[in-house]
């Protein structure tokens, strides 16, 4: 049996476990917490949600016995009650994948798998994009050879991190793609159902009827560089002086600095919707005519730009962004501007506005990153393992 060991049941994630199980692979995903399932405090948006999608139903799934207190910030803040030994033997599993290192007992489970002589998989998500200096680095590097060389396979979700796992030496040969997913087919029907309400939905959100509606979607917090959005609706210029609006869905510490930059003078318009749960993120989709990602190195890949695929909307993000090679660039060379470069991403605004990328485009690009691919790499693994 593969078991998948990762930190708490994620939205993203959820659609994927289900196109594992609709691909009749044995598997099970093991949950350290039940984050964001039971109502959880998240430090970044500042607030204690659960998310309101079903995350746990159509795949097989347990919740591992923790210590009480755990923290989902701190490298050792989840540690397990029982030895990942005895936790693999009991199970059964003949094949571990465990979703990232942040936490110190996935590294124990990696080692312990590799010890037991079963094959350990590992998906990450970080990506070569930052420039790597100094002692810190230097250690870091010689701690995740440690554990890089008792994986077997790692699954690679897009170009950046494929090259990170190059850049630590890891061979082709122990490379397998998993594009990084969402739930595709469902964002894509349900961004459907709701296009026939458009003009409610934006005039739900303030969004004149003639404006083009530029999405900021995520934490407001410093990595995302939201203000970076203000500042260059602000001096964008838009084809036929056609007014440019921006929908900021999204909480967190940077929200009142936000706020007072949208009624400086010459500020674009601008609405402030707050958090939005899962369910309501398809209705702003459909209301925006673009996405932006103006986010720093910390944005390992940016799955609303999956959500925005789906939806049929384009994107324009930062090229510190892990998504931009695979989801920004293919959409045209405005859709990916230098991090932090105002001036440059409004010429974006400005151009992709003036041309979008066509409906195919940003079909093709969704449909390449749904979970199917994956379920296609998984299956090939397990089957090469018993050839």
């Amino acid at each position: 049996m593969l078991a998948i060991v990762t930190s708490h049941p994620i939205q993203y994630q959820a659609a994927l476990w289900r196109a594992l199980a609709a691909a009749d692979v044995k598997f099970e995903v093991w949950f350290l917490t039940p984050h964001a399932v039971k109502p959880s405090f998240d430090r970044e948006f500042g607030q204690t949600f659960a998310w309101d999608t079903d995350l746990l139903s159509g795949y097989p799934h347990r919740f591992l016995p923790v210590k009480s207190g755990w923290q989902l910030n701190r490298f050792r803040g989840v540690q397990i009650e029982r030895s990942w030994s005895g936790l693999l033997r009991e199970h059964g599993v003949t094949h571990l994948w465990v979703e990232g290192w942040r936490f110190a007992t996935l590294w124990q489970a990696v080692f312990a798998a590799h010890r037991a002589g079963l094959e350990v998989w590992l998906r990450g998500e970080s990506h070569d994009l930052q420039p790597e200096r100094g002692l810190k680095h230097m250690l870091k590097r010689l701690l995740l050879a440690r554990l890089f060389a008792r994986v077997d396979h790692f699954l690679f979700i897009g170009t950046a991190n494929r090259r990170f796992y190059r850049t630590h030496g890891i061979p082709e040969s122990r490379l397998a793609p998993a594009p990084y997913c969402i739930d595709h087919d469902g964002f894509s029907r349900t961004t459907k159902a709701l296009r026939g309400q458009r003009v409610d939905l934006r005039r739900r959100w303030q969004v004149p009827d003639d404006a083009w509606c530029v999405l900021f979607c995520g934490k407001l917090i410093a990595k995302k560089r939201p203000l970076d959005l203000v500042a260059a609706a602000a001096q964008a210029r838009l084809a036929n002086g056609r007014p440019l609006h921006l929908l900021f869905v999204g909480d967190g510490q940077l929200r009142a600095e936000v706020e007072a930059a949208l009624t400086a003078p010459g500020a674009p318009g601008a609405t402030m919707a707050g958090f939005l749960n899962q369910k309501d993120i398809p209705a702003a989709l459909v209301a925006a005519d673009c996405l932006v990602l103006p986010s720093d190195y910390g944005e390992t890949w940016g799955l609303v730009v999956n959500e925005a695929l789906a939806a049929g909307l384009p994107s324009i993000v930062s090229d510190r962004c892990g998504c931009a090679a695979d989801l920004a660039a293919p959409q045209g060379a405005a859709h990916v501007f230098p991090c932090g470069d105002v001036a440059a991403l409004a010429r974006s605004l400005a151009t992709v506005a003036a041309h979008p990328p066509s409906p195919d485009t940003l079909s093709n690009l969704g449909e390449a990153h749904a979970p199917a691919r994956t379920a296609q790499t998984v299956a090939s693994l397990l089957a090469a393992h018993h050839t």
